[in-house]
């Protein structure tokens, strides 16, 4: 019998638990009457049990849908808080009346705030998606090599050498390595048009359209082994599962929309209190925040020995990141701003989307033969880790337009940098790219077939 701090139930009030205070905050009085600090910590645990019970929902869902949808909608819910902040600062920006030609003389139009939240916004997502790669999928593949030598994995292959130990993922991702690689294209060619348009909106969104079709296509299939929260409910009747896990979204996603202003404006706060740019704050330890559920989700996947399916979820988190996050930052910005628009932004954010699609296609080249070792995952670490330190060394040492103009030229070389090495090694996994492109195309075929009959 398991015991009451064990028990399913119990473990899932703590995750609400964790919401208690902030909705106590929200239900008493304004939140703006707290100081900073007691505001981020109280919004900040309030995102943190909503996110688990976000996941938790999705792994219910998991019994009655294709797994695959079941994946992506996972993805989607456990990175809800960064969808939050960056929709924020988007809204901010259009609202305020932010566009290029009047950032261009924003000192002096009144509108600075709205241009500086229109860069806020490409900041946060950039730094979401590079600390998805470089903490997200370097990270976990460390920690399920460490986890391995105390407990059988069958996703691991212990090979001699340092680091050289390997981790094997599910074949059946090939799909969502194709549609992150066409993403990752498309998505160096964003700043040319000088900010984030309909145009965008339409591809790139339309990428996670047409993924999202194939995954719901798919078969329901028996689903593996669980264990705490979603174990409980699987073994409930389908009139359970389904309220739960119903309840479980909606819950999560109001809390998490009363929560999330509060959090991005008391990090704001935080950083000027401390000396750091808002652009630091938001791009770095807001998206750390944010991320911070995720990933301890996908850990807790790793331990119950399901490391494919913890990647599985990190992956399609990149992939809708990396889609849904960039293009309907131009939608959220044209409700504001009360018509289409492009959202702008200064060229310091064109480096940054440079250096994060870069980023991304190394990460693609790493992962294209659907293995990643200790040797390539401490690469990604090393590399995302070097550049924030030296960018974090800039803007302590320097004035601040010194600071920013070698960060600029820091973040090309380092994107340079990146390419170079997965172009290396595309060139040394052709055969991988090939099969990657030919299940894509196959899934996309099948899934033709299943709407057209």
């Amino acid at each position: 019998m398991l015991s009451r701090a064990r028990h399913p139930l119990f473990v899932l009030a703590a995750a609400a638990g964790l919401t208690i205070p902030w909705m106590v905050v929200w239900w008493t009085g304004p939140p703006s009457t707290l100081s900073p600090l007691p505001t981020v910590a109280v919004a900040g645990l309030a995102i943190l049990g909503a996110s688990f019970l976000l996941a938790w929902g999705a792994e219910i869902a998991e019994k009655d849908v294709p797994r695959a949808f079941a994946i992506a909608v996972l993805a989607v819910l456990a990175v809800a808080p960064e969808y939050a902040v960056d929709a924020l600062y988007a809204w901010q920006a259009g609202t305020g009346g932010a566009t290029t030609e009047a950032c261009a003389t924003a000192a002096t139009s009144g509108i600075a705030r709205a241009c500086h939240d229109a860069n806020l916004a490409v900041a946060n997502m950039t730094g979401a998606n590079r600390i998805l790669i470089g903490i997200g999928w370097a990270g976990i593949a460390l920690f399920s090599i460490y986890r391995s030598v105390a407990h059988t994995d069958e996703s691991i292959e212990h090979r001699s050498g340092v680091l050289a130990d390997v981790v094997h993922l599910d074949r059946n991702i090939s799909v969502e390595i194709g549609f992150l690689l066409a993403a990752t294209i498309v998505a160096f060619f964003v700043p040319l048009d000088g900010g984030i348009g309909l145009v965008d909106t339409i591809v790139l969104v339309g990428l996670y359209v047409v993924y999202i079709a194939i995954a719901i296509s798919g078969e329901v299939e028996e689903v593996g082994e669980q264990v705490g929260v979603p174990a409980y409910f699987h073994a409930r009747p389908r009139s359970v599962r389904v309220p739960t896990a119903i309840v479980l979204f909606l819950y999560s996603g109001v809390l998490i929309y009363l929560a999330v202003h509060p959090f991005a404006h008391g990090l704001e706060v935080l950083g000027q209190n401390l000396g750091l740019p808002p652009f630091f704050m938001i791009q770095w330890i807001a998206p750390l925040a944010s991320e911070s559920p995720e990933l301890i989700v996908v850990v807790y996947l790793v331990n119950k020995a399901r490391t494919t399916a913890g990647f599985n979820a990190l992956i399609s988190s990149k992939l809708n990141q990396w889609t849904l996050l960039i293009g309907t930052l131009a939608i959220v910005y044209s409700l504001g701003l009360g018509q289409f628009g492009t959202l702008p932004f200064e060229p310091k954010q064109a480096a940054e989307i440079w250096i994060t699609a870069a980023q991304s296609f190394f990460a693609i080249a790493v992962l294209v033969n659907f293995t990643i070792s200790g040797r390539e995952a401490v690469l990604l670490l090393g590399l995302f880790v070097s550049q924030v330190a030296a960018e974090f060394a800039l803007i302590q040492l320097l004035p601040a337009a010194r600071a920013e103009a070698l960060s600029v030229t820091m973040l090309d070389a380092y994107a340079a940098l990146y390419v170079v090495l997965g172009l290396a090694l595309f060139a040394q996994r052709r055969a991988a790219i090939r099969d990657v492109v030919a299940d894509s195309r196959s899934a996309l075929r099948r899934a033709v077939r299943y709407y057209i009959g």
